[in-house]
């Protein structure tokens, strides 16, 4: 078996939704939140946009008094000079908030790092990604390529997507635990696992992709990291959705 990563895209994290199919733990689903997920969608221009309303509202009063031809000194006996100067104090109040939210960014996570967290804490030996018709990461262990000795099988997206397995885990939304992988005559729709793989997650990327963690125990993975994984699964899912910039290949090969 080889330990080797292809990688063809980056990530970075983040929304929560657990649910898991029969045989495991099933939680409630939430609603969509079509603002909530415009929001997140338009991060930047949302976090420009008290920038934006401080600056147009600074440049209305500067034209207003132009135009009016009040002074440009503010005279405190005025009413209009009073509201000009609120108003300004609520821009400059607006323009810092802006610049106070783009400073503040949720810190990224990569793939690799994601990867080691799961095959350090869990039984997990194994990790593939097909995310929007493209297998994005395969990490791991792997068995071997028949047709070329020394190399790792390499994942076929094409294959993968047309089996029963990707089908139902994709259609129905839900993670899927394969707490005994020998027992189900659809492993053979995962040649890229190790032949020893004991057990398999399927975790959904919400209708656009699956990943497939494949760990060394028979029930080996907990109620506890099942949850996790759909956690990340969702948190993947928010990333590749929105941004996936290519990177170098990267392998490894195992002891």
């Amino acid at each position: 078996m080889y330990m080797y990563a292809y990688m063809y895209r980056y990530l970075s994290l983040i929304q929560v939704s657990i649910g898991r199919s029969k045989g495991g733990y099933r939680g409630p689903r939430p609603k969509r939140e079509l603002i909530a997920e415009w929001v997140s969608n338009n991060d930047d221009a949302v976090r420009s946009m008290p920038i934006y309303v401080g600056g147009i509202s600074l440049f209305a009063v500067l034209f207003n008094r132009t135009i009016s031809g009040i002074a440009p000194v503010a005279d405190a006996s005025s009413s209009q000079s009073r509201a000009d100067l609120l108003t300004i104090g609520l821009a400059v109040t607006n323009i810092l908030a802006g610049l106070v939210w783009l400073s503040i960014r949720p810190k990224t996570i990569s793939v690799v790092r994601a990867w080691e967290s799961l095959s350090a804490m869990t039984c997990s030996r194994s990790l593939v990604i097909v995310y929007d018709d493209i297998c994005v990461l395969q990490i791991g262990c792997a068995s071997a390529a028949s047709s070329n000795e020394g190399e790792p099988l390499v994942v076929d997206a094409d294959k993968l997507m047309q089996g029963s397995i990707y089908q139902g885990v994709v259609k129905s939304g839900s993670q899927s635990y394969l707490a005994n992988l020998s027992l189900y005559p659809g492993k053979s729709e995962l040649p890229f696992l190790p032949s020893n793989t004991q057990a398999v997650i399927l975790q959904p990327l919400g209708d656009k992709g699956i990943a497939i963690l494949g760990g060394d125990t028979i029930r080996g993975f907990t109620a506890s990291d099942q949850a996790w994984i759909t956690l990340i699964g969702e948190k993947l899912d928010a990333t590749l959705s929105k941004r996936m910039t290519s990177i170098p290949l990267a392998s490894g090969r195992a002891r």
